[in-house]
């Protein structure tokens, strides 16, 4: 396997057409980070795992739910969820790009 990864060779997958989709950017056993598009008021339905996760806004706004907690985010912004709390997001902007980083990888991503 290779060090370097190009956004190029990465598949671009259609979660919801017309709303989400996701490139898996690199990954191996322990980490893996995926590239998630959205766009068109599209969310990410609440959800748990046993990844651990951390989320970097690339681009547009969120709105956020981890556990109990609410907040918006935008360009710059970082979230971490707990490996089995419930987290989940709706894009309030028109577009918007985060950056998911899994430990371990997501095995459920892979073909």
């Amino acid at each position: 396997m290779s060090n370097f990864w190009f956004d190029k060779d990465c598949e671009l997958e259609t979660l919801v057409s017309g709303k989400n989709y996701r490139k898996i950017k690199a990954h191996s056993g322990g980490l893996m980070i995926v590239e998630v598009l959205f766009e068109n008021g599209a969310v990410g339905e609440p959800h748990t795992h046993v990844h651990e996760q951390a989320s970097y806004c690339a681009e547009g706004e969120f709105e956020f739910t981890v556990g109990d907690e609410v907040k918006k985010i935008g360009v710059g912004d970082t979230i971490y969820m707990p490996s089995n709390v419930k987290h989940g997001c709706k894009l309030l902007s028109e577009k918007g790009k985060l950056i998911d980083i899994f430990t371990p990888q997501r095995e459920d991503f892979l073909k």
